[in-house]
């Protein structure tokens, strides 16, 4: 099974990724490492120097190559990729995927995104809280409609990994 993990960024999907493959005994993938090692740049040098079109494309790729090629392995997805490209219809045509989103409240996030804003291109502009808590709510209401298309949906809002990982483990069955 590909267990694909999808929500906004700061939503735990690497972390609580990385702690599931573990446990599952799994390859993890982030899809955003992996572009990084596909193309020989980090993700902002990629949004610098080629933009934000290309990098969806490329994201796009990859994504598709990785649902083909792979079979047991629990895949982090970058926040927007649900978003572009018809990625969510590919996720849900896929047979042998289940999506997870971790969904997480417009505070939670910024608390723990306004100390990363340097590792995230989207953010790095936002000098304040109220910039980043409105980008992230106007950002987050435009994405909601494509991570509410999972298989299953966790709220990760004031929980620990031990926690989200055992209300995930009953929909692998």
């Amino acid at each position: 099974m590909i267990i694909i993990l999808i929500g906004y960024m700061g939503s735990g999907k690497s972390t609580l990724g990385k702690t599931l493959a573990k446990t599952l005994e799994y390859p993890f993938i982030d899809l955003d490492d992996y572009i990084e090692a596909q193309e020989e740049v980090t993700i902002p040098e990629l949004f610098k120097t080629h933009g934000e079109v290309y990098f969806r494309k490329q994201e796009h790729i990859y994504l598709k190559a990785l649902l083909t090629e792979q079979k047991n392995v629990v895949l982090a997805l970058g926040g927007g990729t649900p978003c572009y490209a018809n990625n969510m219809e590919l996720i849900k045509q896929h047979a042998n995927a289940k999506s997870f989103y971790f969904k997480a409240g417009i505070q939670e996030l910024t608390q723990r995104l306004k100390h990363d804003k340097n590792n995230r291109p989207l953010l790095s502009r936002f000098n304040t809280d109220d910039e980043l808590v409105e980008f992230i709510g106007k950002h987050l209401f435009e994405r909601t409609v494509y991570y509410n298309q999972a298989d299953v949906i966790i709220s990760v809002d004031q929980t620990t990994e031990t926690e989200v990982i055992a209300q995930l483990m009953p929909h692998l069955v």
